[in-house]
């Protein structure tokens, strides 16, 4: 299965919170409502600077993702 690279999710129990899920390394789920992640991959200190750029980068993406997609809505 090929999966898209950002996915939405909502959840009832968590009424305020917008989730954007990154499929691709570093893999993680991020709360737009706070900017809280959750990581679906084990890191090791070798791996720290690499995640430092990489999340950066991709938590950047994962807003622009919803902001692109609530334009869409909006339109």
């Amino acid at each position: 299965m090929t999966l898209p690279k950002f996915i939405l999710g909502d959840n009832t129990e968590f009424p305020n919170a917008i989730f954007v899920i990154h499929t691709e390394f570093p893999r993680f789920i991020i709360n737009l409502e706070d900017d809280e992640v959750e990581w679906f991959e084990d890191f090791d200190a070798d791996d720290q600077e690499e995640l430092e750029t990489e999340t950066e980068n991709a938590i950047k993406e994962a807003t622009a993702f919803y902001d692109a997609e609530v334009a869409k809505y909006d339109e």
